[in-house]
């Protein structure tokens, strides 16, 4: 098999001149093909007028043949061998397990990170235990609802905390930009197949699956787990972690130098679950864990985030600024974009987590607090484009004094959007003309904002620091240079995006595990190791190894 890449074809073309034009690349006749199936499909819309699809394709060919083109391109990148993308398990358990010496392995938080890594030590034999401290999905999603028709927030139930995590009620994006030689990212898009997702994320560049698609495959893939021998345990907050700390460090030695080993966890119902492996898989948003690790002797460090406004414009605006006459497109679908401004106060302003055809969602999970995030479903046929316009902020500069001080910054920013968006967990709003004008705005115009469960239209000055306010003053009408209609008067912002990572940082060594903490193994967004459903999902996979590594290796 063979891995032909950069073959181009106009956006209408025909099923036959995809065959015709390996045919032509490689100098052979349509006839010696004996099949051949995508692997990547992308589109280059940088020429509205004549955009074009762009093929990775696996090409079988007779073994002869095959050998020959490979010694006749050899140097040139579009052609080589097909790699071998399927997944092999590092270790596997005895049907025993665990035998009387052993511990079943815990991890703490079922979000894209949990479910991969219980998923995957599930498929080892090793039978984890997953304690997640919301509800099951469907419970989940009725109490999230709850804060967005009837202003009742669930501190333990919403859209950051249950089964699927934060990435359930998102765009359902399957792309990231880690480095990926294993091809790990193949295996959760299988799983993820396996579990119900349209098979085309398995080819298309920018693959997404969408809110109602990720409820119904997290359950299958609990179900999954649970058939394989693992227990997935729900409203089952962790309270503490039980570290023993190494007597033979001396008292002098750094705090991320000072050996500890995980022993187990206590739960808020108070029981105790012993295990010296546990996978912690808790999501950017778990303040009150971060807090709890720390008093236990966790290092942490404090890592950059970025705050900044959900900005909505009709769909239509996006999609002809992007596809011009091909706007509409089904292969196209609704149009996305990438921004990225260097401001002059030495700020960077970046579009984040885009939503096409999509919503403003209310991602509050503290009381008194309001956040917002964005989420599409698979069809992405909603009237808004939506997506994060944030401003990138340093512990160093911006929040220097204490490991979770970017907490305490999220926390007051949020409560600041409580108060300017009246108290009742409305988001304060501002159409961008009136914010680039600085002055409030006083009535909609032609952009209805889709947050639930309403928005109060607001001077957003007051939301955020006063550097942030004049980098996206800045950046805005830059952007509108590139999508045009991006800075039209009538698009809406509204405040506040805080959560588009994790404030702190648990360092691990090249074992994946804490660098100070035995046994512990940090993982995913919460950990400060991801960015998205995708690069947590990897990130899940990759721990999990460490752990059946580290439980299967002669003691």
């Amino acid at each position: 098999m063979l891995r032909l890449s950069d073959i181009k074809l106009p956006l209408n073309h025909g099923d036959e001149e995809l065959r015709t034009a390996i045919a032509s690349k490689l100098a052979i006749t349509p006839e010696q093909i004996i099949d051949f199936r995508v692997f990547k499909r992308s589109y280059d819309a940088r020429k509205k007028r004549d955009i074009q699809l762009i093929y990775l394709l696996d090409v079988e060919l007779n073994s002869n043949l095959e050998a020959q083109l490979l010694e006749k391109f050899s140097g040139q990148n579009f052609l080589q061998t097909s790699p071998d993308t399927t997944y092999k398990f590092v270790a596997q358990a005895q049907p025993d397990f665990p035998a009387a010496e052993q511990q079943r392995p815990l991890i703490i938080g079922f979000g894209p990170c949990g479910i991969l890594a219980a998923l995957l030590l599930a498929q080892m034999g090793l039978k984890p235990i997953v304690l997640e401290r919301g509800p099951d999905v469907r419970q989940r999603t009725k109490d999230t609802w709850g804060l967005w028709r009837d202003r009742k927030l669930n501190t333990e139930s919403n859209v950051q905390y249950g089964e699927g995590g934060a990435g359930t009620f998102s765009d359902g994006k399957l792309y990231s930009q880690v480095k990926d030689k294993r091809f790990l990212s193949r295996k959760v898009l299988e799983e993820f197949v396996k579990a119900g997702a349209p098979e085309e994320i398995l080819y298309v560049s920018k693959p997404h699956i969408g809110t109602f698609k990720l409820v119904k495959m997290v359950e299958t893939m609990r179900a999954e787990i649970i058939r394989l021998g693992g227990e997935i345990r729900f409203n089952c907050k962790v309270e503490t972690i039980h570290r023993a700390h190494n007597e033979d460090v001396s008292a002098a030695a750094p705090e991320n130098e000072k050996q500890g080993q995980i022993t187990g966890v206590t739960l808020s119902n108070g029981e105790t679950l012993h295990s010296n492996h546990i996978i912690l898989a808790i999501g950017h948003s778990a303040r009150d864990s971060f807090q709890m690790l720390l008093d236990q002797g966790v290092y942490i460090e404090p890592k950059p985030f970025s705050i900044g406004f959900r900005i909505e414009h009709p769909q239509s605006v996006i999609d002809k600024a992007r596809f011009g006459e091909f706007a509409g497109h089904p292969i196209l679908g609704a149009a996305d974009y990438k921004l990225v401004h260097h401001c002059d106060n030495g700020r960077s302003v970046y579009s984040f987590c885009m939503c096409p055809g999509g919503t403003v969602v209310a991602s509050a999970s503290e009381e008194g607090c309001v956040v917002t995030n964005g989420m599409s479903q698979y069809s992405r046929n909603e009237r808004n484009a939506n997506s994060a316009i944030v401003v990138g902020i340093e512990p160093e500069k911006d929040y220097p004094e204490h490991v979770l001080a970017g907490l305490d910054l999220q926390r007051t920013l949020e409560k600041k959007a409580y108060e300017l968006g009246g108290e009742n967990y409305n988001a304060p709003a501002q159409l961008v003309g009136d914010f680039l004008d600085n002055k409030p705005s006083t009535e909609l115009g032609s952009v209805i904002p889709s947050y639930q469960p309403g928005i109060t239209l607001a001077d957003l000055t007051q939301a955020l620091p006063e550097f942030a306010i004049d980098a996206i003053r800045e950046a805005i009408p830059v952007f509108d240079r590139q999508i045009k209609g991006f800075a039209m008067n009538d698009a809406v912002l509204t405040g506040i995006e805080t959560r588009t990572s994790s404030p702190i940082c648990i360092r691990r060594d090249r074992n994946f595990a804490s660098i100070n903490t035995a046994g512990l193994y940090p993982a995913g967004e919460g950990a400060g190791y991801a960015g998205g459903i995708l690069s947590a999902a990897i990130d899940g996979i990759k721990v999990a190894e460490a752990v059946a590594l580290d439980i299967m290796s002669p003691q």
